[in-house]
């Protein structure tokens, strides 16, 4: 299976698409220079097939490319970088915490 993982930044959400089919997303918050990655989603027709960590390396590698420092507030973000310790130089402080 093949999905195309797209940035929706009027809904604040990065998408896998399958076709015509939402197949999960990634639900994100930006603020003070950080991108706040608050929720990860699969269609459970989608469930095990990679769509989760496709999403998670497509928000991580965008917010590098951008600048942008991330705050991993999703459990399954939290998971990933933890088994990705190359993306964890982008993880800063949660601005809502200060």
């Amino acid at each position: 299976m093949r999905v195309e993982v797209r940035d929706d930044r009027e809904r604040h959400r990065f998408e896998a698409i399958d076709g015509d089919r939402r197949a999960g997303m990634l639900v994100y918050s930006e603020r003070d220079g950080a991108r706040v990655l608050v929720h990860t989603e699969v269609d459970p027709d989608y469930e095990g097939q990679g769509i989760a960590g496709a999403l998670a390396q497509y928000a991580l590698d965008d917010a590098r490319s951008r600048g942008l420092g991330v705050v991993p507030r999703c459990a399954f973000v939290q998971a990933y970088l933890a088994r990705h310790p190359d993306y964890a130089d982008l993880v800063v402080p949660d601005p809502a915490a200060t």
